[in-house]
């Protein structure tokens, strides 16, 4: 019931409560502020110091104290480079203020503070020497710092394990595959030679095999590379090739080791391999053939409108006609294309091959520019007149709207000349209607 009246109610947010900025400023301890400092303001300073450094300042500002401290140190110095390993967070305000105090010239020993203090009711003992409590506080930090020093020696000797790891490359995983394919296969026409009449060549299921295994075109490749010796060596046993009256030592050696080699099996029981590796092959290249016919044609990188006028000359301006031509961008994907040539005075119209009346200057649609010349564009429809008053005549087509252009050159009593498609600087880019 209280929630509930509660919900219309409208609560002020609550200000974050944040801690007021101290105006302390640090404590110095040069040799004026120390002449007149009585023990009791000696003790007072010291607290107030430590207070500074835990409330105003931050870790790595203790950090970077403690290291300056300890390149001043002859003890110490040598473990530097492991001491700036440690993150920040581990260094303590008190680490950090005493060795900033030290730096700033805060003694050591202070004989009149120890007898302050020893003259107070409760206290026990005499004030040790600062050295001393900033070596004990080192000391318990240095374990930490041998610790971070193991820990990334440790890291550098398993990241040089990885790098002597060898990876395989894809040709060598690819292999490794393939020989795991042909097992099956290499056993089957091993049995060959232990009964060659009961071998049958067309017994194994390639294409079974095949599907099992995922033979693709790049393992059916190597597969192929390792039976080409083998097949050409049988072939020969069979039509053993004529030796030339002037056979090496070598030749003569190799053709009867091949004869002797295959002496106890029958021309018949080869032809059986033969078979078999034969239809091996053509099952490994019916593999390649329809990955071949699978494959996707490679896209074809479209062309920037930039890049296809780069090389495009012609005329910018015409003083005696008063004719200026189009931006060359508007060209790449227009139906048509008036030009003008200033120097023959011919009026040409191009248009493109392939039309696209929506203008979505879709691939293959329209006109292009293939370095100085116009591309995409009919050849028979492409034709141009030569202006017996081109003055009258250009005046008369700045005029012409986009519909009226398409008779325009029929206005016109000359011959149809065709186009060849370049753009020379006497050339004038009229017009490009999309």
């Amino acid at each position: 019931m209280a929630l509930t009246a509660l919900k219309g109610i409208k609560t002020k947010k609550r200000k974050p409560v944040r801690r007021a900025k101290s105006t302390n400023s640090e404590v110095t301890w040069t040799e004026e502020d120390l002449k007149d400092c009585s023990p009791e303001n000696f003790g007072r300073r010291s607290s107030q110091a430590l207070d500074y450094y835990r409330m105003e300042c931050k870790s790595a500002d203790f950090k970077r104290w403690t290291l300056e401290y300890m390149e001043k140190q002859d003890a110490w110095r040598q473990h530097v480079p492991k001491f700036k390993k440690v993150p920040e967070n581990r260094y303590s305000s008190t680490l950090g203020g005493m060795c900033r105090m030290r730096l700033l010239g805060k003694p050591d020993v202070n004989e009149a503070y120890n007898k302050y203090w020893e003259s107070l009711a409760g206290t026990m003992g005499t004030p040790k020497p600062m050295s001393e409590s900033i070596n004990r506080w080192l000391e318990e930090l240095q374990f930490k710092a041998d610790a971070f020093h193991r820990q990334q020696e440790e890291e550098k000797k398993q990241e040089e394990k990885k790098k002597n790891v060898h990876v395989p490359t894809i040709q060598e995983r690819i292999w490794n595959q393939m020989c795991i394919m042909d097992e099956k296969p290499q056993g089957w026409l091993d049995t060959w030679a232990d009964d060659p009449l009961a071998f049958n060549p067309k017994e194994f299921n390639f294409k079974k095999h095949f599907y099992e295994f995922k033979v693709t075109q790049a393992h059916a490749r190597k597969l192929k590379e390792c039976y080409v010796d083998e097949i050409k060596e049988l072939s020969e046993v069979l039509d053993p090739p004529k030796l030339p009256a002037n056979a090496t030592d070598q030749e003569k050696d190799w053709a009867a080791q091949l004869k002797e080699g295959y002496a106890i099996f029958s021309k018949t029981d080869i032809k059986k391999k033969l078979q078999a590796l034969n239809t091996y092959m053509g099952a490994l290249d019916v593999v390649i053939e329809t990955a071949k016919a699978s494959r996707k044609p490679r896209k074809k990188r479209s062309i920037s409108k930039e890049k296809l006028i780069a090389k495009l000359k012609f005329a910018v301006n015409d003083s005696k006609f008063q004719l200026a031509s189009i931006n060359p961008l508007e060209i790449p994907g227009c139906n048509e294309l008036w030009v003008f040539n200033t120097k023959t005075r011919k009026l040409g119209k191009y248009v493109a091959k392939t039309i696209d009346p929506l203008g979505q200057e879709r691939e293959g649609t329209g006109l292009s520019i293939k370095g100085t010349t116009i591309t995409q564009f009919n050849e028979e429809t492409s034709v141009q007149k030569t202006l017996r008053k081109p003055e009258e005549k250009l005046k008369e087509f700045k005029d012409t709207g986009k519909r009226k252009l398409v008779d325009f050159l029929d206005t016109i009593n000359a011959v149809d000349i065709k186009l060849n498609g370049r753009i020379n600087p006497d050339t004038i880019l009229l017009k490009a209607v999309r």
